[in-house]
């Protein structure tokens, strides 16, 4: 899961998995695997590895669970963290996001800002470039669609 909500996967969804099937979490914390509802489910508990745990299930189905359901990058003793691809942008854009709250202190009222449009597109064409890539403009008739509330769906 990685969808930053509670209970994505709940009971419904353990008792038609197939056997084997591996519940991770890589989203939030550990409440988008209904865990409860698994407990409940299992007629046999074990740790098969460090943090994976096997659940069994009436009539012989397993289940297994990787770092209690917590973050699986994050959590556990087999976690790596956040590649390094990741933080270096976050870390661009907290950088640059404190220098514009610094630039404009006298401006802002004491609330929670989105990062500013251009700070994003600034690491976004960065990162493109440290990597040989570079962002493709969009033509006219794209961005007339984009503005756009009649066209689409």
């Amino acid at each position: 899961t990685t969808t930053g909500n509670l209970k994505v996967i709940r009971e419904e969804h353990m008792r038609v998995m197939k056997d084997g099937a591996i519940l991770c979490n890589a989203g939030h914390f550990n409440v988008e695997i209904d865990i409860p509802a698994l407990r409940k489910l299992a007629v046999k508990r074990r740790e098969v590895l460090e943090d994976v745990e096997e659940f069994q299930l009436k009539g012989g189905k397993r289940l297994y669970l990787l770092a209690e359901g917590r973050l699986v990058n994050l959590a556990g003793k087999r976690s790596l963290g956040h590649p390094m691809e990741i933080m270096d942008m976050s870390f661009a854009l907290q950088a640059l996001s404190v220098e514009y709250i610094a630039k404009h202190a006298g401006e802002l009222e004491p609330k929670v800002y989105e990062v500013p449009a251009d700070i994003d597109r600034e690491v976004a064409e960065l990162k493109l470039k440290s990597i040989g890539a570079e962002l493709e403009k969009p033509t006219k008739e794209q961005l007339e669609y984009l503005r756009s509330w009649r066209a689409g769906t």
